[in-house]
Order: structure tokens, then C-alpha cells, then sequence
């Protein structure tokens, strides 16, 4: 069983940064794609970046703003986040879909609060 481990999250002033670190137990390889999804209280779960056979997509709401990245020697991939607003707050959660499996992985999620 694959696990995965956020890292990252905390509070931060409006305007500030945080990178938030997505630790997978085995190789992530296999893992295409990989993303982040937040979830603000009394909203759905939303896509907010995510990165296929190295092409990245994000949510427009952070465009401009978030950067995906992955390194499959470590493992990991993460998400930069610059500028932030206070409508980011939310828990992040990353996710993998293993090719090989087929299986979709969770992690427990990591969460973000923008406040001053």
C-alpha cells in the first residue's frame, strides 16, 4: 500500500509564500499524473495544480500565483505557493494515479490558512 505524506502547511500573512512537500513511500515513477486539490470548509474538493508526463496544469484561481513541480529521486512533489490570499485557506491534498495499478492514492492532507 502506497502512502503519501504532506508536509508544508501552516499559517501565513497575506501576501506570503509557502511550499508544500507531497512524500510518496516508494517510487513515484510509476505515478502519472500527480496533483495537489484543496478543500475550503463548506466547499468541494477542487483540482489546483497538477502535473501529466511533465505538462502542468493549474486551477486559474492560482495561475501565475502556484508552481508543481516533482522529483522522482525523492519521491516527492510540491507545490510553491506565492502571493497567497486569504481564500486560499483550505487543507491540501496531494494525489497520485499509479499507471501500473491503476490505483488513485490520497494523502491525509496538509492545511493552509492565509489570515493576518
Amino acid at each position: 500500500q502506497v502512502q503519501l505524506v504532506e508536509s508544508g502547511g501552516g499559517l501565513v500573512q497575506p501576501g506570503g509564500s509557502l511550499r508544500l512537500s507531497c512524500a510518496a513511500s516508494r517510487s513515484i515513477l510509476s505515478f502519472n499524473p500527480m496533483g495537489w486539490y484543496r478543500q475550503a470548509p463548506g466547499k468541494e474538493r477542487e483540482l489546483v495544480a497538477g502535473i501529466t508526463s511533465g505538462i502542468t496544469n493549474y486551477a486559474a484561481s492560482v495561475k501565475g500565483r502556484f508552481l508543481i513541480s516533482r522529483d522522482n529521486a525523492k519521491n516527492t512533489v510540491y507545490l510553491q505557493m506565492n502571493s497567497l490570499k486569504p481564500e486560499d485557506t483550505a487543507v491540501y491534498y496531494c494525489n497520485a494515479r499509479d499507471l501500473v495499478s491503476r490505483t488513485n492514492y490520497w494523502g491525509k492532507g496538509t492545511l493552509v490558512t492565509v489570515s493576518s
